[in-house]
């Protein structure tokens, strides 16, 4: 996916507590962003944040280059757009509102940030709270081993994509849909509706095989741009329609032998995956003694 885009995945919408208040989050362009008017309420008790951070732009107009309008989900639930700041962009907000609360949350925005620092330079740490992310978020271990390893797959793949010439962003999405489309007969787009889902990350909500399946895809796009040494988009693009096809007639091969379809319209928006795959398992008969 490209960088000036939201990664709605992990936990993108999360809330952090900082003391009483709480900020939420969200991943963009590579790294956190967080609400300016969360800031604000942290650090001013203010109970019209908007009415502040008026007032703040119009005393320091230059604050306005530090924030990102993205959208976030608002109190009432709903979408909204927001300015949002990152880490260093908060710490440059923080010198502007005098407050006695500025230094604990410097001292948590330091931890944050230290955080990512540490997932940088160990990457095994980063997949250890991924893990843990998902597990919070009602994921079974067995779905969690293939969601990581599908992520992996997954910047294999994207990184052998920008090695040969395959820009971010558009052409990025554009391959993505060919191996989506020979897989599984959908667009990404289109199997996010067939789940009923609008914003959240459609991976986040696929079942076992179609992680398997998706991964296949992928893995196969991978390898054939290695061996025919695809060079820029339209050869790429070749490879993904092939990649592609290999998950796509496996995938079919597999619902002949099981008359089930491998794509479902289940989401994990109500229910944990961990509990749907608890109803799903067939219990043990009992033998009578």
């Amino acid at each position: 996916m490209a960088k000036n885009r939201i990664r709605m995945m992990d936990e993108s919408h999360a809330l952090v507590v900082f003391q009483d208040t709480k900020i939420r989050r969200i991943w963009y362009n590579e790294e956190w962003h967080y609400p300016v008017v969360d800031i604000i309420s942290a650090l001013t008790g203010s109970i019209d944040e908007q009415s502040y951070w008026r007032q703040l732009k119009h005393r320091e107009p230059q604050l306005v280059t530090i924030c990102h309008g993205l959208k976030i989900e608002a109190r009432d639930g709903k979408q909204r757009e927001m300015d949002c700041v990152t880490t260093g962009g908060a710490f440059r907000l923080i010198q502007s509102i005098p407050s006695p609360k500025a230094e604990p949350f410097k001292q948590w925005l330091a931890r944050v940030g230290y955080e990512r620092v540490q997932e940088i330079e160990n990457p095994e740490l980063a997949q250890k709270r991924m893990r843990e992310i998902y597990h919070a978020k009602g994921y079974s271990d067995e779905w969690i081993e293939k969601r990581v390893r599908g992520i992996t797959v997954r910047n294999e793949l994207t990184g052998e994509w920008g090695k040969r010439g395959v820009k971010e962003g558009a052409e990025f999405a554009i391959l993505t849909n060919e191996i989506s489309k020979a897989t599984f007969g959908k667009t990404v787009e289109e199997h996010k509706q067939f789940k009923g889902l609008a914003k959240e990350n459609l991976r986040d909500h696929m079942n076992d095989l179609e992680l398997i399946f998706t991964m296949l895809g992928e893995a196969s796009t991978t390898k054939i741009a290695r061996v025919k040494n695809a060079q820029g988009f339209e050869p790429n693009q070749d490879a993904a329609k092939r990649g592609g096809t290999i998950a796509g007639d496996a995938r079919k091969k597999l619902e002949i032998e099981t008359g089930e379809s491998v794509a479902t319209p289940d989401n994990y928006l109500d229910e944990p995956e961990a509990k749907k795959r608890k109803q799903l398992t067939p219990r043990k008969k009992q033998t009578k003694i």
